[in-house]
């Protein structure tokens, strides 16, 4: 005799009763875990990411730890990048200067930030000036650069002579940080430094000089501008590694600088190494600069030929 359970059949579910199962066994539950991650991970972001207020960067730079003081610094001059910064706190220069100031003889580290902050000042105070150009004398030699850098983005002309000075020191980087910043300065007199800077014992101050007499107009630095667009050249020159954060290797970024050289110089007689670079150059963005700095010469020597008297530019 059959087992009663043998006759039963199992009940049915019809596909509509199936589905709300189905949607949170595969869709509901798992989007459920998503979200739980997603605010966990946004949680941690927020505390982690939170900005503070510049006046919280100060009592720290002022009052904090060794290990507070300088990253505090060094925030604040990252936070002044943005011109917004400033326009919220319009006391922000002045209390920046102070402790500047009040950091003299102190962790070096505090001193450097505080001078490129006081450098990207939109309206630095008064005194800003003065205070940099006596750190000038500073004993730490990153200080110095700092300063200079500060002096040059502020860009008092009255600085001139105290910059040029420093190009009396015996350590490159204050003499290459010198001819930079007496490039971005207007007023830098007859540019002697400048020149004497193009036989200077290191390479990256003679790339930096003739750079900066490019940007007064002047081709002093011409052939020092020529050993800057040969890659091999500058590969055997150039130490410093590549850093991850920088969009252009440093034997690039070299190459670069001498690109935009020759473009603000119109030079045409560097015209056979640039149709190189933008033939061949390993780097994207150096045949790109190439190829803009041939079409910028080629139209400077379609004018100069239209502005030539009728006759002149015809052969015999």
């Amino acid at each position: 005799m059959p087992k009663l359970v043998e006759r039963e059949t199992a009940p049915r579910l019809s596909p509509l009763g199936a589905a709300p199962a189905l949607a949170v066994q595969f869709f509901l539950i798992p989007l459920a875990v998503v979200g739980v991650i997603v605010l966990v991970y946004g949680g941690f972001r927020m505390l982690l990411t939170t900005e503070r207020t510049p006046a919280e960067l100060l009592s720290d730079v002022r009052s904090g730890g060794r290990e507070r003081r300088w990253p505090a610094a060094y925030e604040l001059s990252r936070m002044l990048s943005d011109p917004g910064t400033e326009a919220r706190n319009p006391r922000l220069g002045d209390a920046i200067v102070q402790a500047f100031v009040d950091s003299e003889g102190d962790d070096p580290r505090v001193r450097r930030y505080l001078a490129l902050a006081i450098g990207r000042l939109a309206a630095p105070p008064s005194e800003a000036v003065s205070e940099l150009t006596a750190a000038l004398n500073d004993p730490d030699t990153e200080t110095r650069i700092s300063v200079i850098w500060a002096l040059a983005s502020l860009g008092d002309e009255s600085t001139v002579d105290d910059i040029e000075a420093m190009y009396r020191s015996d350590d490159a980087g204050v003499r290459k940080m010198a001819v930079y910043a007496l490039g971005a300065l207007t007023g830098s007199g007859d540019h002697a430094t400048l020149r004497n800077a193009l036989d200077d014992p290191a390479a990256d101050v003679q790339w930096n000089a003739a750079v900066a007499l490019a940007r007064h107009g002047r081709s002093d630095g011409m052939t020092v501008i020529r050993r800057m667009l040969d890659r091999e050249y500058v590969t055997r020159m150039v130490t410093r590694r590549a850093s991850a954060d920088d969009p252009l290797d440093p034997v690039s970024e070299v190459i670069v600088s001498g690109l935009q050289a020759a473009a603000s110089l119109r030079a045409a007689e560097l015209r056979q190494p640039i149709e190189a670079l933008s033939e061949t150059d390993e780097n994207l963005r150096v045949r790109e600069l190439a190829i803009k700095t041939l079409d910028l010469l080629n139209q400077s020597t379609r004018l100069m030929r239209r502005a030539m008297p009728s006759g002149e530019n015809r052969g015999p």
